[in-house]
């Protein structure tokens, strides 16, 4: 099928851009979006989906409201033949200048979460290591990926309520990924399972300061055994200064004693010229993007066939444990960053399964 895509000098593979490389069904490209204010008051996460060999693609937005409140609308269409347009129901997503400018709009909905925000890039991206990994002969992930920070405006609006969006005191974060991702939707039926790790750490830090920014993810064994990495500190283009590649990461969290989640922590990143980079996270705010679904809540998981259009909502009480016990897994932090007299703000996530014995997991 011909789209607006093939009319550029772009192509990679034969045959036209709707389709990819492979047939796998875990095939999928995904966009993440954060913004939130300086102060944790207020934290909007969303995403969109797009799975070619299963024809769906789906979006989520989550909004918390001082850490009470979670809003969430999460919808799903069948994929063809609208496959180049990053809209999903009220849930829209446009680029107004590659790698600079983007829109993320939600449009009047039965479930009180509209907004509008335009994202502008304070630095270049930065692009990934590309994450692989196998099991017993078979693909498991194979992901390429871009992350970059700026700022946003706009507005969002939840129950009648409008919050305005102010570029010095809102941070906005945003990556892009596409390949065969792990754990895309329901397992597949028919086939040897993946294999069950005795323990994991996955953790993802995005943040910018006034002049520059910093960003890794890092993957581990239950043995704190490193099993992919890559980061980076970023610099304006036209500062004079250059990216510096993380080639090591010393991170030193606290948690939370009911559940697995970081109240803070002090990480040292070395990137390769030799320089250590020491930042203090303090979480100020939490989204539950399990909500949205990751790894799957309440019958709606990224990549599941829900028909040729769908959509819901809801609020979640945030000051009710047995909801926090449900929606929690994985979660994004909006947090303070800390890097000797400089103040920035950013994303931080983490997941930690199974035993890790360096926090106390056995």
């Amino acid at each position: 099928m011909i789209t607006k895509y093939d009319e550029f000098l772009c192509h990679q593979i034969v045959s036209t851009f709707d389709s990819v490389e492979t047939s796998a069904r875990e095939w999928t490209e995904r966009i993440w979006f954060s913004a939130h204010d300086v102060e944790g008051k207020y934290h909007l996460i969303a995403g969109f989906g797009m799975y070619p060999n299963r024809n769906i693609m789906d979006a989520f937005a989550c909004f918390v409201v001082e850490g009470k409140t979670q809003y969430c609308v999460r919808a799903s269409r069948e994929l063809r033949p609208a496959i180049d347009e990053v809209r999903v129901g009220p849930l829209s997503y446009d680029i107004g200048e590659p790698l600079k400018k983007v829109r993320l709009s939600i449009g009047d909905n039965d479930y009180g979460l509209t907004c509008r925000i335009d994202f502008v890039a304070a630095i270049l991206p930065h692009e990934e290591e590309t994450q692989f990994a196998k099991f017993r002969g078979r693909a498991l992930e194979n992901i390429k990926r871009y992350v970059q920070v700026g700022r946003p405006s706009g507005w969002i609006t939840a129950d009648g309520v409008s919050y305005a969006i102010d570029e010095k005191t809102w941070r906005a974060e945003r990556d892009h990924s596409w390949g065969i991702r792990r754990g895309g939707g329901v397992p597949e039926t028919g086939v040897q399972p993946g294999e069950i790790p005795q323990g994991y750490l996955y953790n993802f830090i995005l943040a910018q300061f006034d002049s520059w920014g910093i960003t890794y993810h890092i993957r581990e064994d239950w043995d704190s055994k490193v099993l992919s990495l890559s980061g980076a500190a970023m610099y304006p283009s036209g500062c004079g200064r250059q990216k510096r590649r993380i080639t090591k990461v010393d991170h030193d969290y606290t948690f939370r004693q009911e559940r697995r989640q970081i109240t803070g922590g002090r990480v040292t990143l070395h990137p390769e010229d030799g320089k250590a980079i020491t930042l203090s996270v303090k979480p100020l705010s939490t989204c539950y993007i399990k909500a949205g679904g990751y790894f799957g809540f309440r019958g709606f998981i990224h990549g599941l066939w829900l028909g040729a259009y769908y959509i819901d909502g809801f609020r979640l009480d945030l000051t009710d444990q047995n909801v926090i016990q449900e929606v929690s897994f994985i979660e994004d932090f909006a947090c303070e960053f800390r890097c000797g007299d400089e103040t920035g703000h950013g994303v931080a996530e983490m997941v930690v399964i199974g035993k890790y014995p360096k926090y106390g997991y056995r």
